[in-house]
């Protein structure tokens, strides 16, 4: 058994490469070898997201406070809140963050592999960003 005390590992800041915006990442567990599950707190201030991305074994989001978007390529913004759970199948590509006017913040959960656990492309443009939201939570 591995007890991680909260904050055993600092905070950083999203970096710009991969998020628009404001973002606090607080690592909650890495793997260690045979391991290969990871697992962090991301908060988002209002407006920010992450660029467009995928997994290459999926990943898992479940939203812990505030209000939040998210797309896989190709089909509708939809909005989600606390409580919800948003999976994304291996190599889906897609994005996730605040809402505009409200901040959000989520566990992110996904596996490792070859050293890897994601693939990021280009920012979400704002005009895409803002476009209103599939108001559906399911």
């Amino acid at each position: 058994m591995k007890i991680y005390p909260a904050g055993h590992t600092p905070s950083r800041p999203g970096s710009p490469d991969w998020f628009t915006g404001r973002v606090r990442l607080d690592p909650l567990f890495n793997p260690e070898a045979p391991d290969r599950v990871q697992g962090a707190l991301v908060t988002f201030d209002p407006g920010a997201r992450t660029a467009w991305h995928t997994h290459p074994l999926g990943q898992t989001l479940i939203v812990t406070a505030g209000l939040g978007r998210c797309q896989s390529d190709g089909g509708p913004i939809r909005t989600i809140r606390p409580g919800d759970v948003i999976t994304f199948a291996p190599g889906e590509r897609h994005w996730h963050g605040a809402a505009p006017d409200r901040g959000m913040s989520h566990i992110v959960i996904h596996e490792v592999k070859d050293g890897r656990s994601v693939d990021w492309m280009e920012p979400v443009p704002d005009a895409d960003y803002g476009v209103d939201p599939d108001v559906e939570s399911g």
